[in-house]
């Protein structure tokens, strides 16, 4: 068993066998491998010539430094490239390119025009240059044409195109950032408008209740309080010089009635006069202390009706005495009516005048005050309602002025930045080198075609070669023979060959040589012209 599987092993190993088919078909197989390469090698000679020009663009950043002016555009590289590229690559930019330079004209006159367009698509490349940390430092666009001139003319327009659409599309992009912000920066401007005509109607209808006058507030009401003590003060002591003028006014007239006394009266009218005065002097002084329901003020008024019912019946009874002595009464009224004689009264009666008026001005004084005062601790006592409603207001029109200042900083630093882009100052595509005129056309290249040819025939001669021998079902060598047999082989004759055998042997030997000799050669020689004559 073990012997068995070692025979298999070695007959599945066996290099022996597989030299002895080449040997064989070795003719065969140099013809297959010449005919691949031929057939591939000779198609890229009738396949039509296609040019390839190129050009690099790179990518420069902005000259000025974003510390000084910060780009208002879109910061990502590629994705405005794609856009680019989606814009460039539309059907009407390609028809213009078509018509300028009379594209697919003369093989393909019966093409539509978006047919033309699906074409010149496909010969359009685009490769982005990236760095090691995967930034887009520049891009080649390639065309391919049968004409190496129309490539390069045609790489040319698109690099132009390349080139004014990124400074175009990055102008109105600034542009309509500038126009965006310039917006937005007006309807800031008239809500801020709005929010300040809020805060000043306000402050109009709550002036003098305003938190930043609750100072003078309260300094206004301290001198108003002063003012009234000052005049509460100075209306007592006019009260005070009245009933002094009035009891002196009492005194005078006193002194002119004692001659006037009826007898039998008790003390007589200016007794009586006397009594009348004090009692008022001591009810004007209680008044300025208490009011009118105070129990002594009502007993003095009291006291001062009885005493005037007691003067009135006095006056009654003068009166009758005064119609028996005209002649005594005449002499005395000459008395009274002398003017040295009533000077001191009059004078009297004058300062009594003038202290009424004092007091009357006085005390509406008092009540002017009183009035303001209390206006004042109104305002102080609403200040805390308007002092929030004033603070909502300024919360808004602070965040409105804010909002405003950020957008006007915005403005200016987007216009500055648009003056760059129009200035070209900007992120920008620069042409390193002018397209390419190429020499050799890019497709086909016939040295790789050269060597995928090789490649086809080696394939096609071994698949021809193995399929050859798994048909064949003749024996070739003793070993398969012996595999056949049941037995053993116990002896073997040699095989006898002739000089005519030999002959054959060596010529089918020299034949094989030449046929590999010729093939290998041929194959050389159309790789080195093909590398020659691309």
């Amino acid at each position: 068993m073990s012997e068995e599987l070692e025979n298999q092993s070695t007959q599945q190993f066996d290099i022996g066998r597989y030299l002895d088919v080449l040997r064989r078909r070795h003719i065969l197989f140099m013809v297959l491998v010449f005919v691949g390469w031929a057939a591939v090698w000779g198609s890229s000679w009738f396949l039509p010539a296609r040019y390839k020009s190129s050009t690099l663009i790179l990518v420069e950043a902005p000259t000025m430094p974003k510390d000084y002016v910060v780009p208002n555009v879109n910061d990502n590289l590629q994705d405005r490239l794609q856009s680019i590229t989606q814009q460039i690559l539309s059907r009407t930019r390609l028809l213009l390119i078509i018509d300028k330079l009379h594209l697919y004209q003369t093989a393909r006159h019966a093409l539509t025009p978006d047919a033309k367009v699906e074409i010149m698509r496909k010969d359009i490349d685009i490769e982005l240059v990236r760095d090691p940390r995967n930034a887009i430092t520049s891009f080649r666009v390639s065309y391919s044409a049968p004409d190496a001139h129309v490539a390069q003319q045609v790489t040319s327009e698109l690099t132009n195109l390349f080139i004014e659409e990124n400074l175009r599309v990055r102008e109105q992009q600034s542009q309509n950032t500038t126009e965006f912000i310039g917006s937005q920066l007006e309807s800031a401007r008239a809500s801020l408008a709005d929010q300040e005509a809020k805060v000043k109607a306000f402050q109009a209808q709550h002036v003098g209740e305003l938190p930043s006058q609750q100072a003078s507030n309260l300094q206004i009401l301290s001198g108003l309080q002063s003012q009234l003590q000052s005049e509460q003060d100075a209306l007592n002591g006019a009260r005070q010089q009245s009933v002094y003028h009035q009891s002196l006014i009492e005194q005078y007239r006193t002194m002119q009635g004692a001659t006037r006394t009826v007898p039998g009266a008790p003390g007589g009218l200016p007794a009586v006069d006397q009594q009348l005065e004090t009692l008022r002097s001591k009810l004007a002084d209680l008044s300025t202390r208490y009011t009118d329901s105070y129990p002594e003020v009502r007993e003095l008024k009291a006291e001062i009706a009885k005493t005037e019912k007691t003067k009135e019946q006095l006056i009654a009874s003068l009166k009758d005495e005064d119609n028996r002595k005209e002649h005594s009464n005449d002499a005395q009224m000459r008395d009274v009516a002398d003017p040295t004689q009533n000077a001191p009264l009059l004078q009297l009666q004058s300062q009594l005048r003038a202290d009424k008026i004092e007091i009357t001005n006085r005390e509406q004084a008092i009540g002017s005050l009183k009035s303001r005062i209390n206006e004042y601790q109104a305002r102080l006592n609403r200040e805390p309602a308007v002092e929030q409603q004033l603070a909502e207001l300024t919360r808004g029109y602070e965040q409105s002025q804010a909002n405003y200042n950020d957008l006007l900083k915005k403005k200016n630093d987007s216009q500055m930045a648009t003056s760059m882009e129009q200035m070209q100052q900007g992120e920008r595509f620069t042409m390193l080198d002018p397209p390419s005129l190429p020499l050799r056309p890019d497709f086909p290249n016939r040295l790789k075609m050269c060597g995928m040819g090789f490649g086809v025939g080696l394939a096609l001669g071994v698949l021809v070669v193995v399929l050859l021998e798994f048909l064949d079902d003749r024996l070739y060598n003793d070993r398969e023979i012996k595999n056949m047999l049941p037995v053993q082989v116990i002896s073997e004759i040699p095989e006898m060959l002739n000089a005519s055998d030999e002959k054959r042997d060596r010529r089918r030997t020299i034949l094989g040589l030449a046929v590999a000799l010729l093939v290998v050669f041929t194959i050389l020689a159309g790789s080195a012209f093909s590398y020659l004559h691309p």
